[in-house]
């Protein structure tokens, strides 16, 4: 089974794509903000880490440089409602697998969760 962190402060957007992945057979943990997801990187080593961008204390972009520290070969996605092309340019840089935008296409997230796997496990 594969493990997938979503990390984002909004507790109904956790609740909701824990919900939608574990029907499509993931483990999936959740965290509210960067810093508890340093930690549960570091304790259960995801698969896949999809987190917002635009959180309170330690943001997106500095968990995904943390993130890629403890185990480059995690894939990170990033997710946001704010359109910025430079956070998304900021994000590919620092390592992230993909970027997408907040309301989530379902189909998109869960394409773009399986093509990385895929990559991933070769």
């Amino acid at each position: 089974m594969y493990k997938l962190l979503v990390v984002d402060d909004e507790a109904d957007i956790l609740f909701f794509l824990k919900s939608y992945f574990q029907t499509k057979d993931f483990e999936v943990s959740t965290a509210q903000s960067g810093e508890e997801a340093i930690e549960k990187v570091k304790e259960i080593r995801p698969h896949i880490v999809l987190m917002d961008i635009i959180m309170p204390g330690m943001g997106g972009l500095e968990a995904l440089k943390k993130i890629k520290e403890i185990d480059p070969a995690i894939g990170v996605i990033m997710a946001t409602a704010v359109l910025d092309n430079s956070a998304a340019e900021q994000a590919i840089a620092a390592g992230a697998y993909d970027y997408v935008s907040k309301p989530f296409d379902l189909k998109y997230l869960e394409t773009t969760v399986l093509i990385k796997l895929i990559k991933m496990i070769g």
